[in-house]
């Protein structure tokens, strides 16, 4: 995951200040602006800052719960916990597709969920009290989403908030939760402040344009759900020996839940929700038959996540052809959205997944 993360990040929190300082695109003026504008504006205000502001919500919700935690570590209090971590994981998924503009220039992704957590660094991090989140790349696995999934959730959790050494470890807990609330806090303030009509105001689809970046993180998050969430694990990039562990929410053993919250997201995101979106934009385009084709493959991917039994962690060994399935359908969604709706859009892709599979 942390390669691809790397490079969006640079790529669209450069786009984020060419939109801010550009003239809205380039190129001729199109007929169908009205159209877009309107789509636009469904998106900033009925999906992404709806999606951003559950976001800050979900945060608050699991800072209490960790405090409740945190004060009596046990499984009850844990599962509690593990409700709450659920919640804003899944609420997470919902804006990762979202990542140009204030989330780019916040270095959001990078700083919510690079998984696989590094462990050894956390853990060495808790016990001098040297760390710094702050830190592009040398800290993005040791905070976030990943790092309260293997400090709340590993095998031996409770026991280490029992521990008569634990307060280092709770200082270190609170020390991600409030990062994590001040950057999506941020994000949402620049969307309400200034960003919000430059997106909607942003008509073309070159590069920097609102829907260049859109039809540029769908494709992807696309290649994120093929590579990091389900191939990486499965053993597409290592010859096919499986690492399970490496899985995304690996320790609360929510992967499933995580994965298919992020492609029924992508497919919202797709549709405009209850609006306008890019769904509309192909039929207005001229090219009904390739949104058919899109909207179906969605479902089909969706249905073939669902097929894998839980936990999924367990699942890449003891249900490997299960796993398969559900690979090739999101590859196949991967291409439609990254060759035909890129080109049936004349959204160039501008990301390198350097993927190799």
């Amino acid at each position: 995951m942390k390669k691809y993360r790397l490079v969006i990040a640079v790529v669209f929190a450069g786009l984020f200040l060419y939109a801010c300082n550009k003239d809205k695109g380039g190129g001729a003026t199109s007929s169908n602006d009205t159209f877009k504008k309107n789509m636009l504006i469904n998106y900033a205000d009925t999906l992404i800052i709806p999606a951003y502001s559950d976001m800050l919500s979900r945060l608050e919700l699991l800072d209490m719960s960790s405090d409740s935690f945190q004060a009596n570590p046990s499984l009850a209090t844990q599962a509690a916990l593990k409700e709450a971590f659920k919640n804003a994981y899944i609420s997470f998924e919902g804006i990762s597709a979202l990542y140009f503009g204030p989330a780019a220039a916040q270095q959001l992704n990078n700083s919510l969920n690079i998984f696989p957590a590094g462990t050894s660094k956390i853990e060495a991090g808790i016990q001098s009290g040297s760390y710094d989140f702050t830190l592009l790349v040398a800290s993005d696995t040791i905070q976030g989403f990943p790092a309260l999934d293997y400090l709340f959730f590993s095998a031996d959790a409770i026991q280490k908030f029992n521990d008569v050494d634990a307060a280092s470890r709770k200082t270190y807990v609170k020390a991600i939760i409030t990062r994590m609330k001040l950057i999506v806090s941020n994000t949402v303030a620049q969307w309400n402040n200034g960003y919000r009509d430059n997106f909607v105001n942003s008509l073309k689809t070159n590069i920097g344009s609102s829907i260049g970046n859109l039809v540029n993180q769908f494709a992807f998050e696309m290649d994120a759900l093929k590579g990091p969430r389900i191939g990486y694990p499965l053993g597409k990039q290592s010859n096919g020996i499986i690492f399970a562990d490496k899985c995304e929410a690996y320790f609360s053993g929510i992967t499933k839940d995580v994965a298919i919250a992020n492609l029924t997201s992508l497919k919202k995101y797709y549709t405009g929700g209850n609006g306008k979106g890019i769904d509309d934009y192909l039929n207005l385009l001229g090219k009904p038959q390739l949104n058919i084709d899109v909207l179906t493959q969605f479902d089909v991917a969706l249905g073939a996540l669902q097929a894998i039994p839980d936990p999924m962690s367990s699942a890449f060994s003891g249900s490997t052809a299960t796993v398969e399935a559900a690979y090739r359908e999101v590859q196949k969604l991967l291409t439609l959205i990254k060759t035909d709706v890129a080109s049936a859009t004349a959204v160039q892709i501008t990301y390198m997944d350097n993927d190799g599979d």
